[in-house]
């Protein structure tokens, strides 16, 4: 199947690791033109050397933080600037600190929503104008399988996520026509650091060991396995690319098959 995406500028945040770097490796495979943004220059650094490596495109890369409007702003100038567009902007971010309610005060709830649903409305704020001048475009907001299911001790998580499923159905509504589809791929089970933190949490609350933790996590996953980055990256380009011309508005799990919800 031809995706399209040969020549594409593409931004994918927090892609200096994990799930974002995964997705991309992808888009430079398929010949895209990628902006990563992250963090720390040193990784990102290492990112681009790597991903070079397997595919022999090398992205370019903006420093920032996601939790800074100023940032995000630079970021997109940056890949008009290098690519003369933007066709696809890709939404990720770590996640926010674990705990239940009574753990956290006014400001972990604003710090939380600030990194997880304020930023992925900045960055789309800064990409419309680009992709409804150009008559299409693709976005791609990543969450959690929370969406479907809650996962204990992650309330701030289960409950920012949601607001990214409410923003990307009703911006799938209103900009529809003018080319640009918009969705969400909840991510179960991952390979991450990400991951490898709430694990190292929960075993140290539970007193387990960490491998204990994972096996019996591994029992409730039908695919009997954490997933890897790469296969939900395949996902999301395919959702990303010109190959998707009537998937909108949706939330998508790659989890394994463990979320039971409907």
């Amino acid at each position: 199947m031809d995706l399209g995406l040969k020549d594409k500028a593409v931004l994918v945040m927090a892609s200096s690791a994990g799930i974002g770097k995964g997705i991309a490796t992808e888009f430079a495979r398929e010949g895209a033109g990628v902006m990563l943004f992250g963090r720390s220059e040193v990784r990102l650094k290492q990112a681009q050397k790597d991903i070079a490596s397997a595919t022999g495109i090398e992205p370019a890369y903006t420093v920032g933080d996601m939790t800074h409007g100023d940032d995000i702003r630079n970021a997109v100038a940056n890949t008009k600037a290098r690519f003369g567009s933007i066709y696809a902007l890709v939404n990720n971010t770590g996640g926010p600190p674990a705990g239940v309610f009574d753990d956290f005060d006014d400001e972990i709830w604003q710090n939380a929503f600030e990194l997880t649903l304020l930023s992925f409305i900045r960055s789309i704020r800064e990409v419309l104008p680009i992709m409804k001048q150009a008559g299409r475009g693709r976005i791609l907001n990543l969450t959690s399988s929370s969406t479907r299911q809650v996962i204990d001790n992650l309330i701030l998580s289960n409950t920012f996520r949601m607001g990214v499923v409410g923003l990307t159905k009703s911006l799938a509504r209103e900009h529809g026509s003018a080319g640009i589809l918009i969705n969400v791929v909840g991510p179960g089970k991952i390979e991450t650091e990400r991951i490898r933190q709430i694990d190292t949490t929960r075993a140290i609350n539970t007193g387990v060991s960490i491998e204990e933790l994972k096996q019996a996590a591994v029992k409730e996953i039908p695919l009997a396995r954490y997933g890897e980055p790469e296969e939900l990256a395949r996902l999301a380009i395919f959702l990303c690319s010109e190959a998707n011309t009537y998937i909108s508005g949706q939330t998508i799990l790659v989890d394994g098959g463990f979320v039971r919800s409907y």
